[in-house]
């Protein structure tokens, strides 16, 4: 269970028009991001979108499966669908605009640091 790595760059090739596409490793597979939004996932080098109404109400044909086991269905983009990048780049920007903004990220905590002995204290 990996991705390869020309696969990757086919996938974020013929999904560029949708917006700011990227992918980021997770768990040995990619997470696949959308103009700031985890937008679904590359697994096995297939393609899967989180699933929503407008994006099965757009390409219906489209069936729903776990990327690896344990997981939650998501919408299987596949080979002929991603070939034709102005579709596959219209699905990703349907998927996008229907799922929320992430919520913002709480500034981490900074940990004091550890004084090595003989430092004064402050």
């Amino acid at each position: 269970m990996s991705v390869r790595p020309e696969t990757r760059d086919y996938i974020l090739d013929q999904l560029s028009a949708a917006g700011d596409v990227s992918a980021r490793r997770m768990f040995g597979e990619m997470g696949l991001y959308c103009d700031g939004k985890f937008v679904g996932v590359i697994c096995n080098d297939e393609l899967f979108f989180k699933q929503t109404e407008q994006g099965r109400a757009f390409l219906p044909r489209l069936g729903l499966r776990p990327p690896y086991p344990g997981a939650h269905p998501y919408l299987h983009v596949t080979g002929d669908v991603l070939e034709d990048a102005g579709r596959a780049a219209e699905l990703l920007k349907i998927t996008t605009a229907a799922l929320p903004m992430p919520p913002p990220r709480r500034p981490s905590r900074r940990k004091r640091a550890i004084r090595s002995e003989g430092e004064p204290s402050a």
